[in-house]
């Protein structure tokens, strides 16, 4: 390829990494909320929490790119840019996702740590925020990185707004090289590259987190000499 065409593919790859941290930022966000929200003692709360994961884990990513760029403008009389299109839409699905980890991880602390709050006269949000997500959080590093590459692919969708990410970028020099073998062998190698340092960068993290978490110092044990001539081998 030449260097033009190869910064028509760079500029498609600056894009999607926008898009991802845009939407990941979302999917967090609606991700802790809704999960937390699932978790919560009144029943109208986990029930609206329960409604949304399901209606956006039951839907396509894709038609909802569709819906939020093409369906909303007319409805309501304003137009979202590709970006905040995609954005929106690929932060919502994947926030649904994502509030299913949060509610898991946050159901598999043991109780007792819940009920040493209460003992304590901690306020529920307390309890949240000083026992529970302390001990939670490293345990939805897992999970959360799958769902962050998985978003990182999704990305690829919005292609169908015109949006000038890498997977667009990339057809529009197949289209005119005539050559796909070559160009898809290239964005291949470059998903799968940022895949990588972000799969590195969540284990960096996963460890950080889980550095000491519930468990004592490690000290090396001391020792024994045993003096000589008292028989002991």
């Amino acid at each position: 390829m030449t260097s033009g065409l190869w910064e028509h593919v760079l500029e498609g790859v600056w894009v999607t990494i926008q898009l991802l941290v845009l939407s990941a930022l979302l999917a967090t966000a609606v991700s802790f909320v809704v999960g937390i929200a699932r978790t919560h003692r009144l029943w109208i709360v986990r029930f609206l929490a329960g409604f949304y994961t399901e209606v956006f884990r039951g839907t396509s990513a894709l038609v909802m790119i569709f819906w939020v760029f093409f369906v909303l403008p007319p409805a309501f009389g304003w137009q979202l840019v590709p970006l905040w299109a995609g954005t929106l839409a690929l932060g919502l699905t994947y926030g649904a996702y994502g509030s299913e980890i949060v509610r898991g991880a946050l159901a598999a602390v043991d109780p007792a740590q819940r009920e040493g709050g209460i003992a304590l006269s901690f306020t529920p949000w307390q309890r949240m925020r000083l026992i529970l997500l302390p001990q939670a959080v490293p345990e939805m590093i897992p999970p959360f990185s799958n769902l962050l590459i998985e978003l990182l692919k999704g990305t690829a969708l919005v292609s169908v707004m015109g949006m000038g990410d890498l997977a667009f970028s990339a057809n529009l020099v197949r289209l005119a090289l005539q050559e796909s073998a070559e160009i898809y062998t290239y964005v291949l190698l470059i998903y799968f590259a940022i895949a990588f340092m972000l799969t590195r960068s969540m284990r960096g993290l996963e460890r950080k987190l889980k550095a000491g978490v519930g468990k004592a110092p490690r000290k090396k044990a001391a020792a024994v000499r045993v003096p000589e001539g008292s028989g002991v081998s």
